[in-house]
């Protein structure tokens, strides 16, 4: 068993590793199989996370949060975590390849996931021609006319990243007005490759074998159109990752998981949550560390005030591989 299990590899997780790391927690740190390092690692340049004054690319800075991390004596395991534990004195973490793992602690740092817009046809081309990642899958679209749907910054630099390869970038925001801020606004109105469609939302995306164009629908008359494009990335907001908590921990009405005031204490006693997990609002890189930050703090006061009997079981045994 061990003190503590950190579920996540964002900038949430990694902070939380390095302060827990730090207080000689020797803290378990479960990143994605599949996407270790958060939202940060499909971000091209990050201008304004704080100590990179000309800017930093996204896999980047998660790769010298994790050495640093690491360094202090975090163990990262690469592998998902299919259930939870989280009721009583010891909670347990189940992974995908069978293993289960015990800590009187856990921080759950899981970020959020790329927003749908729930077509069927999304899902259909998801891969030819449907995309949520700019920076993965941009490359492919070198010479075409593709489309961005949404209007907040995340959109705004997927469109601007867009224009190095496409030779026509539309932006389609279901409003006249953008919720992005005004920085990124100005880089996408400025941009001769960027045309904005406004007050379109998407009623249907065609092709057979790839995306061929879309089908709008104008918000204010109801009107439909088709608008010819070789591929369409999805940029409109992210949803926090709760699934493996729901019954277990108490959420707001935004999805996320609520916490005691500005602190990172959930509804189960020795449970602490961090990042976009909980962060409805703002939900920056700086943000996220922040919190991260909290909740390896109030973990480790919480541990503190624990029987020393049972911190002293607190070693690093793992349990038998599960056989279901």
């Amino acid at each position: 068993m061990r003190q503590i299990i950190i579920i996540g590899s964002g900038p949430a997780g990694f902070t939380a590793a390095i302060y827990a790391a730090r207080a000689n927690l020797k803290p378990l740190l479960i990143a994605s199989s599949v996407e270790a390092g958060g939202e940060l690692m499909n971000t091209t340049e990050v201008e304004n996370f704080p100590g990179f004054p000309e800017g930093v690319q996204g896999p980047e800075l998660m790769a010298k949060m994790q050495e640093q991390a690491e360094r202090f004596g975090t163990e990262v395991v690469y592998d998902d975590v299919t259930e939870l534990e989280l009721t009583g004195a010891t909670k347990t973490v189940t992974l995908g390849n069978g293993e289960k793992h015990e800590a009187l602690a856990v921080i759950f740092a899981t970020g959020s996931a790329y927003r749908k817009l729930g077509l069927d046809d999304e899902e259909r081309l998801s891969g030819r021609g449907v995309s949520w990642c700019a920076t993965c899958d941009g490359f492919f679209f070198k010479g075409k006319t593709i489309a961005v749907i949404g209007g907040g910054d995340s959109a705004m630099e997927e469109a601007t990243f867009l224009t190095r390869f496409a030779s026509k970038v539309y932006v389609v925001h279901r409003k006249d007005t953008l919720r992005a801020s005004k920085i990124m606004q100005e880089r996408a109105f400025n941009n001769p490759k960027i045309e904005f469609v406004w007050n379109s939302e998407v009623a249907g995306i065609t092709g057979t074998d790839a995306v061929d164009g879309l089908v709008l629908r104008d918000t204010v008359s109801g009107a439909e159109r088709s608008l010819p494009v070789g591929g369409i990335f999805v940029a409109i907001g992210n949803d926090p990752r709760t699934h493996l908590v729901h019954n277990q921990l108490d959420l707001t009405p935004e999805g996320t998981i609520a916490v005691a005031g500005r602190t990172s204490k959930t509804s189960q006693t020795g449970v602490f949550a961090a990042g976009d997990v909980i962060d409805p609002t703002y939900r920056q890189a700086v943000t996220a560390a922040a919190s991260g930050t909290v909740a390896a703090l109030d973990a480790e006061h919480y541990l503190a005030s624990l029987p020393a009997d049972l911190l002293a079981s607190a070693g690093e045994t793992v349990l038998a591989t599960s056989t279901n």
